[in-house]
């Protein structure tokens, strides 16, 4: 297994798609999804165009479905939600679609959406990912930040250097695998196990440097900034059903 790290979409290469891509907005979208499915949402389905959010759910029956949208931390109007995991109560979302469009994970989404496996991972359902990849043990792994409108983020490159030190820790414990270097297949990948090595006892500090934790602030998200600096509180992986459909499955599935 060869674990390739991308900061943001525009990374990406225009190669062959991986054995298994996986979305990463910490803040918020992916931790949304996750706290949707957990909470009992039928799926959820990702957009990275408002108008193609309205169209699609427009055919779903309105008591089934909720649409989710934010530009620049804000919820959109017309849209139920904005993109607060904590909006995503078992309540409210049970049993229903949550029909989602954010500032940037969305589009990650979309970018590696023809992989042959797409999971989503934040920092809240992080050992249920790495579980996944060493239960299921694709050969090429992408882990791609959503970052902030095409820029680097903190907060992501952080989340898959969790990803990262976790599976190659297993692997130095279980087996004759040589750790990280057994797993690395870029130098972003060992960049950003040495970021979650460093603020692994104080990703809510990292959350408060980061820009668009400070952009949360501003908008006075102190609670979101708290849920998703969370590590393994949710055991569910969220995985891509059809393109753009995410459904919840977990760990040793």
């Amino acid at each position: 297994m060869k674990l390739y790290l991308f900061h943001t979409p525009e990374q990406v290469p225009d190669a062959p798609a991986p054995d298994c891509a996986i979305a990463v907005d910490v803040l918020r979208a992916t931790t949304t999804i996750a706290t949707a499915l957990h909470n009992g949402a039928e799926a959820v389905q990702a957009f990275s165009s408002v108008d193609q959010l309205m169209q699609v759910s427009d055919a779903w029956p309105a008591e089934q479905r909720i649409r989710a949208g934010e530009r620049g931390g804000s919820k959109l109007e017309g849209c139920d939600l904005g993109n607060s995991p904590l909006d995503c109560t078992a309540e409210y979302v049970g049993g229903k679609r949550l029909f989602i469009t954010t500032t940037n994970g969305t589009r990650c989404l979309e970018r590696i959406q023809s992989a042959v496996t797409v999971l989503t991972a934040a920092l809240v359902n992080r050992r249920a990912v790495v579980q996944h990849l060493l239960h299921t043990r694709p050969e090429t792994v992408w882990i791609v930040g959503s970052g902030w409108e095409g820029t680097y983020s903190l907060e992501d490159t952080v989340c898959g250097g969790a990803i990262a030190y976790s599976i190659a820790n297993q692997l130095r414990e279980s087996s004759d695998a040589h750790g990280l270097g057994a797993i690395a297949g870029n130098d972003e990948l060992v960049a950003a196990v040495s970021l979650y090595e460093q603020w692994r006892d104080r990703l809510l500090d990292l959350m408060y440097l980061a820009s668009h934790g400070k952009r949360l602030v501003r908008l006075e998200c102190f609670d979101d900034l708290k849920f998703c600096a969370q590590t393994d509180t949710l055991d569910l992986v969220p995985i891509q059903k059809e393109p753009g459909v995410l459904v919840k499955s977990y760990s040793n599935a």
